[in-house]
């Protein structure tokens, strides 16, 4: 007898995308005492170029060449971005630090924007910023925000160049080739600060599941939640990446936040939800490596 399978919800498919996003730098934190931030970046970033080079087998063609540049010049920014986070999750909570890197694609989309309802969205997020900030009485580490607010900044211009590289090569080829420029980049780094810690079998094994969660399986899921959900809605959804982060950071890192960092993060959330909400062009892309 035929059964009719139900199709997975859309929604439910994006809420784990989220989850496996904030789980997995959850897990790349943990790893940060056997591997340094380096380490861990490193791994993450040579992982998932390893298996998207293995599933896509792009090929070094006449049109990859005559885009180096751009594929370049976005393969440093996409490292450098990861890289800046993960130096700021080293200094200050998850939660926060994700509040704080939404803060750059957010600014684009006001900076495109001509409406006056989007300078709501901007006020609500400097609002969560100054209250994670001394000046409130907050007591977080300065450098490590200003690592996660560098590294929303390279969110913006990643979003600019992704677009221009993504009309030129077809699905996930410019990240691959894109991630390959981050392992070149990172290998040096990572070795000089990580040693033989590399080639340890059980911290290899997390640094892949690290990529894993963090990159092959929420883009998965997004590639089939986007064949039916509008694009609106998914934008909607990512503004409970702060929130999620911070919920991971409590069950894996056992980071716990005062009442103004949590409303502070929920200010940025409502900021984000709200541009996705009411703006008239597509949202920005989340970072399929971050």
């Amino acid at each position: 007898m035929n059964r009719s399978l139900k199709s997975p919800s859309p929604i439910g498919l994006l809420l784990l995308s989220i989850l496996s996003v904030q789980f997995g730098s959850a897990l790349a934190k943990s790893l940060f005492d056997d591997l340094g931030p380096w380490g861990v970046v490193f791994l993450r970033v040579a992982f998932s170029a390893l298996i998207l080079f293995a599933v896509g087998r792009p090929r070094f063609n006449a049109t990859v060449r005559q885009n180096f540049t751009a594929i370049l010049t976005y393969g440093i920014v996409l490292t450098t971005m990861n890289s800046l986070f993960y130096a700021a999750i080293d200094r200050i909570p998850l939660g926060i630090a994700i509040s704080l890197e939404f803060t750059g694609p957010l600014g684009l989309s006001v900076l495109k924007s001509q409406r006056w309802l989007d300078s709501l969205w901007a006020v609500l997020a400097l609002a969560g910023i100054v209250l994670l900030t001394p000046i409130t009485g907050a007591a977080l580490d300065p450098l490590g925000m200003v690592f996660a607010l560098a590294a929303g900044l390279c969110w913006a211009i990643y979003i600019v160049l992704a677009v221009k590289v993504g009309s030129v090569l077809p699905g996930v080829e410019g990240l691959t080739w894109g991630l390959l420029v981050g392992t070149v980049m990172l290998l040096p780094i990572g070795v000089i600060t990580t040693g033989s810690a590399l080639l340890n079998p059980r911290l290899l094994g997390l640094g892949a599941g690290v990529a894993l969660l963090s990159s092959m399986l929420p883009y998965s899921l997004e590639m089939v939640a986007l064949r039916s959900l509008p694009i609106r809605v998914f934008g909607v959804m990512l503004s409970l990446e702060p929130m999620a982060g911070v919920v991971a950071g409590f069950l894996i890192l056992g980071e716990t936040l005062s009442a103004r960092s949590l409303l502070a993060c929920l200010l940025v959330s409502i900021a984000a939800g709200g541009a996705a909400q009411f703006q008239s062009a597509p949202p920005p892309p989340l970072p399929p490596a971050q």
